[in-house]
């Protein structure tokens, strides 16, 4: 199966299945030494960096509407080696975005904090998937996004009223798997509320949230892979509700 999907432009998804395997990761098993001395780098760097665990794929696939693939829970700094070696590496990254809309339709992004990876870097809240997202061994895309919304934002998506099924995005960079969660408060309400739980955290993830109002309001720092996703929003698609 390896990777075999198409790229670059917006897919329906009307399933993921997407299995961890408990095995090493190929690169991870393969590039020990590389790992760590590139991690003693990064940390050089970024102090704050964590040694956590995500996962990587080793395989993905399109078929009949659904994302099939394979995946290994790896460490943090293997990930961040990857980065660094996307073509050559045998492996590819996804991940989740909830698509956050308000009441009056903009869209909620977010700006990472300074001591992230991303920093200053404008996106939805999200994260790698990790062991903690996957039941019976596939992956729980839902449980990820409201997860990881909750975690950086403090807004709770649970009752949100969602799209009817995923969409995907594949680049050379990766895959972002989204959805729209809509909730009823208008964007500068949600906003507040983001920026409430920031001050609050002692050490958040995020600087803060970044409204985005139509196509063509892009801020600085928007993630490559961002633009196509906001204009497929705007574009007033319908097929999802």
């Amino acid at each position: 199966m390896s990777f075999d999907l198409p790229r670059n432009v917006i897919l329906p998804v009307d399933a993921v299945d997407v299995l961890l395997d408990p095995s090493l990761h190929p690169f991870e098993r393969d590039n020990q030494a590389a790992i760590a001395e590139n991690w003693r780098r990064e940390m050089e760097a970024k102090p704050a960096l964590y040694d956590g665990t995500v996962v990587l794929l080793s395989a993905l696939a399109y078929r009949d509407s659904r994302l099939v693939g394979r995946c290994h829970a790896v460490k943090y700094s293997t990930f961040m080696l990857w980065r660094k070696n996307r073509e050559l590496s045998g492996a590819e990254h996804a991940y989740a975005h909830a698509v956050l809309v308000a009441g009056d339709n903009a869209l909620v992004a977010i700006r990472m904090g300074s001591h992230t990876v991303n920093a200053g870097r404008v996106y939805f809240a999200a994260g790698s998937f990790e062991p903690i997202d996957f039941r019976d061994g596939l992956v729980d895309v839902d449980f990820n996004m409201i997860r990881e919304v909750g975690e950086e934002t403090g807004i709770d998506l649970s009752a949100a009223r969602r799209g009817r099924r995923y969409h995907a995005l594949s680049t050379a960079s990766g895959t972002v798997i989204f959805r729209r969660y809509r909730v009823a408060e208008p964007a500068d309400e949600i906003s507040r509320r983001i920026g409430a739980f920031v001050a609050a955290e002692n050490e958040p993830e995020i600087e803060g949230p970044v409204i985005i109002r139509h196509a063509d309001d892009l801020p600085d720092g928007l993630m490559g892979h961002m633009k196509p996703l906001i204009e497929w929003h705007f574009a007033g698609s319908d097929e999802d509700l």
